[in-house]
Formats: structure tokens, C-alpha cells, sequence
């Protein structure tokens, strides 16, 4: 059973549309929390992954991160690469333009 937390964060990253990313700490801005650190813990533990699309939530400085479903890693990547979001050298190309703002 998730906590009332960790269902904010899922209901946030459901709203990030196809082809844009966000970051852990926007999500928190979004809530009304400082609590960045817990952002990223109730991503990694997304039980509804891809659907609820945790694979768009990257590190502020634009790197792709981790990503806790399956496959990892290589899976975000591909992931957002189907919805035409350039990941090269872990890296999101064109962080800037690519970016969602709640």
C-alpha cells in the first residue's frame, strides 16, 4: 500500500507528457516540499512503470539517472527515445526545450 507521499509523486509524474522530462526537484516544488531525496525515493519505487511515466523524471543538470523498472538504465533510455527524447552520453539533448514545468 503506498503511502499519501508517494501517491502525490505518481499522480505528478502522470501528468508529464510524452517527449518532456522533468526533475525530482520540480516534482517537489510541485508539492510543496523540500524533501527532494523522498521525491526520488517514492520514483524508484513506481509500481506502475512505464505507465506511470517515471522514466521522464532526470537529474537537474540534465543527466538521465537511474531508473528502477526493468531493464534499468539501457530501459529509460529506450523509453524515452520512442517518445523522441535524444539521450546521448547520458545526457538529454536539449534538456532546456524538452523540459516540463507543473
Amino acid at each position: 500500500m503506498p503511502t499519501p507521499f508517494q501517491q502525490q509523486v505518481w499522480d505528478a509524474i502522470a501528468k508529464i507528457p510524452k517527449g518532456e522530462v522533468t526533475t525530482y526537484g520540480k516534482i517537489a516544488d510541485y508539492l510543496g516540499t523540500k524533501a527532494i531525496r523522498a521525491v526520488g525515493t517514492a520514483v524508484g519505487k513506481n509500481p506502475y512503470a512505464p505507465k506511470v511515466p517515471c522514466h521522464r523524471v532526470v537529474l537537474s543538470n540534465g543527466k538521465i539517472g537511474n531508473y528502477s523498472g526493468e531493464g534499468g538504465i539501457a530501459r529509460k533510455i529506450a523509453l524515452l527515445k520512442e517518445e523522441g527524447v535524444e539521450v546521448r552520453e547520458g545526457k538529454i539533448v536539449g534538456f532546456e526545450e524538452r523540459f516540463f514545468r507543473f
